[in-house]
């Protein structure tokens, strides 16, 4: 199956207007949004002593591979003030790729499909909502099965000021 995934989040300042921000940063640089999810809030995950997080999944359409693709994501990061500090902790604004079609790739900076999608609710519940029958690449199943079989009992919400 085809299709390219983000995952958004954000718990730092205003977390919708930094997401929108996000969307924008990634259409100038050539980025096309092909869907979005609803936006949602989740508790923080890992790190349970800060702000909640709004966290949004996008299907994009991009002409760049998976290593480019990620460096123009480090370098959005790092023009919305992203700071990193400490693993799980607060951010500005978080963007990783999720799925890149059906590639199965690791390397040193890079592992495609996302390592936590199987067990982050925040990360399934928009995929389903968007691409519910979406195959994962290596375990061969949709995001919805997935989902039905995680064991993340964090709340994940539609977030009000959308």
């Amino acid at each position: 199956m085809e299709g390219i995934f983000l995952l958004l989040g954000s718990n730092l300042g205003d977390r919708e207007n930094i997401l929108a921000q996000a969307i924008v940063a990634l259409d100038k640089n050539g980025i096309k949004v092909v869907k979005k999810s609803s936006i949602y809030e989740t508790a923080a995950w890992g790190k349970t002593d800060q702000q909640a997080f709004l966290n949004q999944v996008l299907q994009i359409e991009t002409f760049l591979d998976a290593h480019d693709l990620l460096k123009l994501i480090l370098e959005i990061e790092l023009q919305l003030g992203r700071v990193r500090k400490v693993k799980w902790g607060e951010r500005i604004i978080d963007i990783d790729i999720l799925y890149f079609n059906d590639v199965v790739y690791q390397d040193s900076d890079l592992e495609i499909p996302h390592p936590g999608i199987p067990y982050r609710r925040f990360t399934l519940i928009p995929l389903v909502e968007i691409y519910p029958n979406f195959i994962h690449p290596a375990k061969h199943i949709s995001q919805k099965e997935l989902l039905d079989n995680c064991e993340d009992n964090l709340e994940v919400s539609l977030f009000e000021g959308y």
